[in-house]
């Protein structure tokens, strides 16, 4: 992970400084780490906020590795703090996104943990792609932005809708209070990103689910 994120950024970042490309940089809402409040892009430039784990430490890196390199090479970045995005195209393995570990495991009636004390923000593969095309167009340099769903939720009312739309009962399931190392709740403003892109998340986590389970389905033969 650090060799990818940190290393691997930097190769990037000094690519673009010969170069001149501008770039999209993906970070992640984990870098909002122990802050407690609704994640607004300005808070990381005006409080103190301890990461609590090393992917999210390395994504803070990564965005002062691009800041960086913008006031020393006047290069063009972009960066954006994806929310748990989900969605068909998420093939099953243990790191995956908590709604593709929910959606494998309960299609082939294996167990999982729900952690109660959580809340996410996730977002639709289809609504993400579409706002990181529109910033193609609307590109500001130096700017970044929260990329999130709208409708918040707690970690149980994912796992009821996918067990709701697989006719399951929570047998299987066990609930814990939280998990630690874990940032417990991702509540994102997206004002900035719907004012400069005109971004608008459509698809509903019910929809969501939904569709990311018939894609499993199809994929893991479960049809």
């Amino acid at each position: 992970m650090w060799t990818t994120n940190v290393i691997g950024t930097k190769h990037l970042i000094r690519l673009q400084e010969e170069h001149g490309f501008k770039m999209i940089f993906t970070s992640s809402s984990e870098v909002y780490g122990d802050y407690d409040q609704l994640m607004s892009e300005e808070i990381m430039d005006e409080i103190e906020i301890k990461q609590i784990n090393d992917y999210a430490i390395s994504k803070w890196v990564n965005e002062m590795q691009i800041m960086n390199s913008e006031a020393m090479h006047r290069t063009e970045t972009v960066r954006v703090r994806l929310f748990n995005v989900y969605g068909p195209g998420e093939y099953y393995s243990p790191y995956r996104s908590v709604a593709a570990l929910f959606i494998y495991r309960a299609l082939h009636h294996m167990p999982y943990t729900v952690y109660l004390n959580h809340t996410r923000s996730s977002l639709y593969i289809d609504d993400c792609a579409a706002v990181l095309a529109d910033i193609i167009t609307r590109f500001r340099a130096g700017e970044v932005y929260n990329i999130a769903g709208n409708e918040p939720h707690d970690i149980k009312t994912l796992s009821d809708l996918i067990l709701d739309y697989l006719n399951q009962d929570d047998r299987l399931i066990s609930y814990r209070e939280s998990e630690p190392f874990t940032t417990r709740d991702k509540i994102a403003d997206i004002s900035k990103a719907e004012k400069d892109l005109g971004f608008n998340p459509k698809v509903s986590l019910r929809e969501g689910i939904g569709n990311t389970i018939e894609w499993m389905k199809k994929v893991y033969g479960q049809e």
